[in-house]
């Protein structure tokens, strides 16, 4: 009974908090930072977040929106959205092989406004998932090397937390581009 109590109590207080942790219960925020994290991913994974292929970039989405260009196969660019479509793949990448195997608008039915939103109960925001808070962020999966990611996807995203070289990291389906902050 007393392992009912505390479970009831973990869920609620995971609710009240908001964050949700993909991959293990622990997650990578230090423990007097989880307050600020509405999502995070386990530690260790090797793995990474694989952003949408589109096909069609829409014209005016929500500023924050990232997305994997893939309206020319052979020139794909991770781009973010802050009023105007920003790259930050910097080089093509050839996502052909890729497309192939992702569903088309002829393969499925998209129902209009279904989304998963995190931080709330509702949102304006246009997206598959949206993180919906003023005061949380996201923690992007961690890395030491993209080159321990085996078989990286089109559109993947990694933080690398590897000494000297602490940087955000996207595949463009052929090539990793790096970005690091300059002080």
């Amino acid at each position: 009974m007393k392992k009912l109590y505390v479970t009831a109590f973990t869920i609620a207080m995971a609710m009240l908090n908001g964050q949700i942790i993909i991959g293990d219960a622990i997650g990578t925020a230090p423990a007097g930072q989880k307050t600020s994290v509405l999502l995070e991913f386990a530690a260790g994974q090797n793995k990474g977040i694989v952003l949408p292929y589109l096909r069609t970039m829409p014209i005016a989405p929500a500023e924050g929106t990232i997305a994997l260009d893939a309206s020319n196969a052979t020139d794909a660019r991770v781009k973010y959205f802050n009023g105007t479509w920003m790259d930050l793949s910097g080089q093509n990448g050839d996502v052909t092989s890729s497309l192939s195997i992702q569903p088309s608008l002829t393969q499925v039915t998209e129902t209009i406004g279904a989304k998963a939103i995190i931080g709330s109960d509702a949102t304006a925001a246009e997206g598959i998932l949206v993180l919906e808070s003023s005061s949380k962020a996201m923690l992007l999966p961690t890395v030491e090397d993209v080159q321990n990611v085996i078989n990286p996807a089109p559109g993947m995203m990694v933080y690398v937390n590897k000494a000297g070289a602490k940087r955000l990291a996207v595949f463009n389906g052929t090539r990793w581009s790096f970005w690091k902050a300059t002080l």
